[in-house]
C-alpha cells in the first residue's frame, strides 16, 4: 500500500516537472485527468527546479559579469525553464483580456496561435521589467554582500506562483467548460492545493536556511511570500473570472508571471 502511494506521488511529481518545466525526465507518466490532478501537489517543486537553476546562474554570472548582460543571461534561463509556457499564457491572455470585445470574441483570440499587438507590448513590459529587477539585484548584491541572500529570496518566487497556479485551478471555474488543457486539471480540490501549500512552505524554508538566512527572517518572508502571491492572485484572478466567465490555461500562465514579477520586485525592497 505504501509503495503504491509513493509510486502514485512520484509519478504525479514527474507529471508536474514534465508539464511546467523544460527539465528531461526520461519517464513515461500517464497523462490523464487524475494524474494531473494529483500533480498539483508538486507544482511548487516544479517551481523549485526553476528557481534553482535561476538563481544558481544569477549568483554565479553576477560574481565575473556586469549586471546588465548578467540579467539577461539570466532572465533567458528562468524563461527557457519552462520553455516560454507561461510567458506565452501571459501574451495570449493580454491580447484576449485587452481587446475590450465581447466574452466569446475574447476566448477566441486567446485561443488563436498567432500573438497580436497587446501580447507583443506586454511580453515586452513584462521582460523589461523583470530584467530592470534583476540587474539591481545584481549590482546591490556586489555592493554590500547580499547576492547569497537574493539567490535564496529569488528562487522562492517560482515556487509561490506555481502554488498559485494551483490555487486557482482549484478555486476558479473553467471558463472553457470542459475544453483547453487547464479543464485536464479540474478535478483537483481543496486537498491537493493544501498540500502543495505546505511544500511551498517548506521549500521556501529550505531555501532560506540554504541562503544563511536566520530562521525568524526565513519564517518572516515564507510569510510575506504567501500574503504577496495570495494578494496579487486574487485580484488578478478575480479581475479575468469577471471578464472571461471563469479561468483558463492561459490565464494560469498570465497570473504565473504576474506573481513572480512581485515577487522579485518584492525582494529587491526588502533586501535594499
Amino acid at each position: 500500500m505504501v509503495f503504491r502511494s509513493l509510486i502514485v506521488h512520484g509519478q504525479a511529481l514527474i507529471a508536474a516537472i514534465q508539464f511546467l518545466t523544460r527539465v528531461p525526465v526520461p519517464v513515461q507518466v500517464p497523462f490523464e485527468p487524475k494524474q494531473l490532478s494529483r500533480s498539483i501537489i508538486y507544482f511548487p517543486a516544479a517551481g523549485a527546479i526553476v528557481g534553482a537553476v535561476s538563481a544558481i546562474c544569477f549568483g554565479l554570472l553576477s560574481l565575473f559579469m556586469p549586471a546588465l548582460p548578467a540579467a539577461v543571461i539570466v532572465l533567458a534561463v528562468w524563461t527557457a525553464m519552462s520553455g516560454g509556457l507561461h510567458l506565452d499564457g501571459w501574451m495570449d491572455t493580454a491580447d484576449g483580456v485587452l481587446s475590450h470585445r465581447s466574452r466569446e470574441r475574447m476566448l477566441e483570440i486567446m485561443k488563436d496561435s498567432r500573438v497580436g499587438a497587446m501580447g507583443v507590448i506586454a511580453a515586452v513590459l513584462l521582460l523589461l521589467f523583470k530584467f530592470a529587477v534583476l540587474s539591481e539585484l545584481i549590482e546591490l548584491g556586489l555592493e554590500n554582500g547580499s547576492w547569497w541572500k537574493s539567490m535564496a529570496l529569488i528562487a522562492s518566487a517560482p515556487i509561490w506562483s506555481r502554488w498559485w497556479m494551483s490555487a486557482a485551478i482549484v478555486g476558479w471555474p473553467s471558463a472553457r467548460k470542459g475544453e483547453g488543457i487547464g479543464a485536464m486539471f479540474r478535478a483537483a480540490g481543496p486537498r491537493q492545493m493544501a498540500a502543495g501549500f505546505l511544500l511551498a512552505v517548506a521549500l521556501t524554508l529550505v531555501i532560506a536556511f540554504a541562503g544563511g538566512i536566520p530562521l525568524e527572517d526565513a519564517i518572516l518572508w515564507c510569510a510575506g511570500a504567501a500574503f504577496i502571491t495570495a494578494a496579487v492572485g486574487l485580484i488578478t484572478a478575480t479581475w479575468l473570472s469577471r471578464k472571461l466567465g471563469g479561468l483558463t490555461g492561459d490565464t494560469y500562465g498570465a497570473m504565473n508571471e504576474a506573481v513572480e514579477a512581485v515577487l522579485i520586485l518584492a525582494v529587491l525592497l526588502v533586501l535594499k
